[in-house]
């Protein structure tokens, strides 16, 4: 196996594991919770998302979040903007990445959207633009890469397409989603052969949910393929509002004890993050589904 000696772990816990919460945590716990992520030693953090929060309730208050956080060195803090008018609040808010988010799905993209592929790419262009402009830097989201709720399996001539577009608006990061959580190793590694062959290996990052158990399997096909960033979440929190089946994103616990076992280095100190997962689990109000944050519970618990 060829593994990497670094791995760069995106926290996104904040923004996709809170927006599909029910119940609405205080600004004042989000920006607690945020701060306790800061001295974990992670080097970004997606805070919050500036969708309409008709669209998205439980990140209503991104513009309180993002100016009642303590910034810390080393750390980017990202956000999801959508359009133009988002944009305007990311940057009132001091927002040090802008990230910008679309489907290789056009069904998706319709339900996430409210727009067909083709009528995001300018919205999207704009705001890309506009950020690079006032010297920020953008990421890109792809969802359902490697499937969609509403069509199954997705074209990798869609997830170029779409991908190649992002690419040539200008973002330096591009994420690949497993919106609902459906993808295998095997699967991983041919889309990866694919895309590699179009797009740099270090402008790649991987997105996976785990609803089937598979997400820590499809880290390794994608490390042993060459990928050194991965998205993860707190406690494993997370869904998409508009991908039905769709559970939480892959914990970052669990993907730090991986590694650091493997003795690949992600510069977290798994403790820290283990805390803060108790942090927010508290909070929730119900068991996240973390290994590593209930073996730890168990533990101080004597079981």
């Amino acid at each position: 196996m060829n593994w990497p000696t670094n791995v760069t772990i995106k926290e996104v816990g904040p923004r996709d594991g809170l927006q599909n919460e029910q119940s609405f945590l205080s600004t004042e716990d989000k920006i607690n919770w945020i701060n306790q992520l800061s001295r974990t030693g992670l080097q970004s953090i997606e805070i919050t998302s500036f969708v309409n929060p008709k669209w998205i309730p439980a990140l209503a208050d991104s513009l309180e979040v993002a100016k009642g956080i303590e910034r810390m060195p080393g750390v980017t803090y990202t956000a999801l903007v959508p359009n133009r008018r988002g944009l305007e609040k990311a940057l009132e808010g001091n927002i040090d990445e802008m990230a910008v988010f679309m489907s290789a799905s056009e069904t998706h993209n319709q339900k996430n959207i409210n727009k067909s592929i083709a009528g995001t790419f300018p919205v999207l262009e704009e705001v890309v633009k506009e950020a690079l402009s006032a010297g920020k830097t953008v990421r890109g989201y792809v969802s359902t890469v490697f499937g969609c709720p509403y069509e199954g399996q997705v074209s990798i001539d869609n997830v170029i397409r779409v991908s190649e577009h992002l690419f040539e608006m200008g973002i330096q990061e591009l994420s690949l989603g497993d919106t609902i959580g459906v993808a295998n190793p095997k699967q991983v590694q041919e889309v990866l052969t694919v895309l590699l062959k179009r797009f740099p290996i270090e402008k790649l990052a991987l997105h996976f949910h785990d609803t089937h158990g598979t997400a820590a399997a499809n880290i390794l096909a994608a490390l042993d393929m060459g990928i050194t960033t991965y998205d993860a979440s707190t406690g494993g929190l997370g869904g998409c509002p508009y991908a039905p089946g769709a559970s939480g994103n892959v914990a970052t616990e669990d993907v730090l004890y991986m590694l650091g076992n493997m003795g690949i280095d992600t510069g977290v100190n798994l403790e820290k993050l283990l805390g803060a997962g108790r942090f927010i689990q508290e909070k929730i109000g119900r068991s996240l589904p973390s290994r590593n944050l209930q073996a730890c519970m168990n533990n101080e618990r004597g079981e």
